[in-house]
C-alpha cells in the first residue's frame, strides 16, 4: 500500500485502553506496563528495544531516529486492530516510539500487550514489534565511532533498536 493510500484508508477505531505515541521525550517502563494493565490480564508482554553499542560489528555511539507522525500512528493503530482479530482476548495494546538523538542504552521503543494468557500476550507482543518494523514510516541514522553516520528504514533492521 502506499503512503498515500495509507494515509487516506480508514483508520482502525481505536480501542478505549490502547496508547499509541511518537516522543520526543524518554520512554517509560513504568507507563507502559501502567497503560497494559488491565484486571482481566493474566499477562503483561513489554518489549523494550534500546540502542546498542554496536550493529554488525561496527561500534555505535548514538541513533537519530525520525518518523513520519501522522502515517505512523495510523500504522500503530492498524497493528493494533489486527493483533485484535488474531488474539480478540487481548486487552490493551501500548506502541509508543522515540525520535530525536539517543544514546547508548536509551529506550527507542516500547510495545506492551496485555492479554488474560501468557502464549497470547508473547505472540501478540512479537506480532506487534515485527510488524511495526516493517510497516512503520520510521528511519534511523546510526553515528558511529568513527565519525561517519548513515540513515537506514528501521524496516531494514534487524533486531532491537
Amino acid at each position: 500500500m502506499t503512503a498515500f493510500a495509507l494515509l487516506n484508508a480508514p483508520i482502525a477505531p481505536t480501542h478505549p485502553g490502547d496508547d499509541f505515541a511518537i516522543s520526543f521525550a524518554p520512554l517509560s517502563l513504568e507507563e507502559a506496563y501502567r497503560l497494559a494493565d488491565d484486571a482481566q490480564n493474566g499477562a503483561i508482554v513489554l518489549m523494550s528495544g534500546m540502542v546498542r553499542n554496536q550493529t554488525e560489528g561496527r561500534a555505535v555511539v548514538a541513533l537519530e531516529y525520525q518518523a513520519y507522525e501522522p502515517m505512523a500512528l495510523v500504522v500503530f493503530r492498524q497493528i493494533a486492530a489486527e493483533v485484535r482479530r488474531t488474539w480478540p482476548d487481548a486487552t490493551r495494546i501500548v506502541i509508543h516510539h522515540r525520535t530525536g538523538w539517543l544514546q547508548v542504552g536509551e529506550i527507542s521503543v516500547l510495545v506492551a500487550v496485555g492479554c488474560p494468557h501468557r502464549s497470547e500476550a508473547f505472540a501478540a507482543c512479537q506480532f506487534a514489534i515485527d510488524t511495526l518494523k516493517h510497516n512503520a514510516p520510521i528511519w534511523k541514522k546510526e553515528h558511529w565511532a568513527d565519525g561517519s553516520s548513515s540513515w537506514v528504514s528501521i524496516g531494514a533492521c534487524s533486531g532491537a533498536g
